[in-house]
């Protein structure tokens, strides 16, 4: 619909497009209710791709938490405070200013959830002027993400292979910086799938799929398919299923790296370095020692390890001892306006946001992802104004801002 495109990159005036319609009786065709779109995707979802992206590690305790942490904060509003525009929802973070304090949090296998997968996914973010986060496990290769995603702001995510293979993420690396990704997100908490019972009862791994749903930037790669022809005599192409295993077994190779070896990282790539999936004071301690530009206080959202604390509550304790040392990405349970103010408030100066955009991809691809971005920003923005909060800036949105209760 014409108001879709119109109101791209402004939220509120994406509000007054919506009612402007509605004089003329039209709806929107997604629903507004951020709690909805999770139920709605479901609906459309097939029970493969519905477990791999709404299941957790084990119970869920650890998701759960991550969400019940939101609620023992309150937004206290000041009232009579002057203003004469919106509040400002520009950030700076690793040196660069930024339109917004969001960014598309990395997510592989996105043609499970809809034909047009990262490719849609990428574009939307441009267009809302969010960066956008290229997963490893993509099912669309970097180059054709790069470009559609044009001049926007995108970083790649590292599922960072064995030392064994330190050629492959070479040429990894080496084809994110040919293709405009500034900044180098590495996940650290992946080295292997969770234990995921969803996926599970599904006998359901979507890396191990030879369709290329999530292999998409290893068969794509020249030194993954050099090694592979001399390895097996043949071509990607003519073994795809094992093609597929050997590439899952490379990005989720089994164990961890070590400290020692982000020395290589830091050889291979110029841009700045964020550790993804830090929980505890003591690893971002060695961060900031080891001048580690960023890191994401994350815990996978509960898809890894359960029984682990809130990754919100997590963030409060790093950001006591590093805030001001490290630049500190949140991670782990948003799903609305008042979520991203909370995080910032407590330190973060930047939210990724995951299953949601995940949820709007599947409702209606591009416009679906945009939808779901659009209304987290003006949700975002109303409650800032109406809480006579002038900006997402520290002197702005910070613990002033809260109050804490059990």
């Amino acid at each position: 619909m014409e108001y879709l495109e119109t109101s791209a990159g402004n939220p509120l005036q994406y509000m007054a497009d919506v009612y402007g319609r509605g004089l003329k009786y039209e709806r929107p065709p997604f629903t507004f209710q951020s709690t909805e779109w999770e139920d709605l995707a479901r609906e459309r979802m097939s029970r493969e791709s519905l477990g791999y992206v709404c299941g957790n590690a084990s119970t869920g305790e650890t998701t759960r938490k991550n969400h019940e942490a939101f609620q023992k904060w309150s937004i206290v509003p000041s009232r009579l405070v002057e203003t004469s525009t919106y509040p400002s929802l520009k950030t700076e973070l690793l040196n660069q200013k930024l339109p917004v304090p969001i960014a598309i949090a990395p997510i592989g296998v996105q043609r499970i959830f809809n034909p047009d997968g990262e490719l849609a996914t990428a574009a939307a973010a441009a267009s809302e002027g969010v960066p956008y986060i290229y997963s490893t496990a993509a099912a669309t290769s970097i180059e054709d993400v790069a470009k559609v995603n044009g001049n926007g702001v995108r970083w790649y995510q590292l599922y960072w292979p064995s030392n064994d293979h330190n050629d492959l993420t070479v040429s990894l690396l080496k084809r994110a910086k040919e293709n405009g990704f500034s900044t180098l997100v590495v996940t650290l908490d992946t080295y292997k799938l969770g234990w995921r019972p969803s996926d599970l009862n599904n006998a359901y791994n979507p890396f191990l799929r030879s369709d290329t749903v999530g292999t998409a930037l290893g068969f794509s790669d020249p030194v993954f398919r050099k090694n592979f022809k001399e390895k097996y005599g043949k071509e990607v192409e003519e073994d795809m299923k094992t093609a597929a295993s050997d590439w899952a077994g490379m990005i989720f190779p089994g164990f961890s790296h070590g400290w020692e070896d982000l020395k290589f990282l830091r050889e291979n790539w110029d841009g700045p370095i964020v550790l993804k999936g830090i929980q505890t004071v003591l690893d971002a301690k060695k961060c900031v020692e080891l001048g580690i530009e960023g890191i994401v206080v994350s815990n996978h959202g509960g898809r890894q390890q359960d029984g682990g604390p809130a990754s919100l509550d997590r963030l409060v304790k790093i950001v006591n001892e590093v805030g001001s040392k490290i630049d500190i990405i949140f991670d782990s349970g948003i799903r609305c306006g008042s979520d991203i103010a909370k995080a910032l408030a407590l330190g973060a100066k930047m939210v990724l946001v995951g299953r949601p955009y995940v949820y709007g991809l599947v409702l209606g691809g591009e416009e679906g992802v945009g939808h779901v971005l659009r209304s987290l920003l003006g949700d975002l923005t109303m409650n800032l104004h109406l809480a006579g909060i002038k900006s997402v800036s520290p002197e702005h949105l910070n613990r002033d801002c809260l109050e804490y209760s059990e």
